[in-house]
């Protein structure tokens, strides 16, 4: 936690240079990343996609709604 505490007080890094598509996925109450974190990286990265963040899940979002997500991912992930 103190590690991501400081990682987040640092500049943004330019995310501009990452030209892969990116699937970007949280839950809406999340400790340990916030969402407005999540929310912020999918916008900043060139192809980034920005799954709906998971209802009343914290961290483990993509478990609690593991059903969606792997459906999700695995579109994301056709060619």
């Amino acid at each position: 936690m103190k590690a991501i505490h400081r990682w987040g007080l640092q500049a943004p890094a330019d995310l501009s240079l990452i030209r892969q598509p990116v699937l970007v996925a949280n839950g809406e109450s999340d400790r340990m990343v916030p969402s407005v974190n999540t929310i912020d990286l999918a916008a900043r990265l060139p192809r980034g996609e920005l799954e709906p963040l998971s209802p009343d899940a914290g961290h483990g979002g993509i478990f609690q709604y593991h059903d969606r997500f792997v459906s999700r991912a695995l579109d994301f992930l056709e060619p």
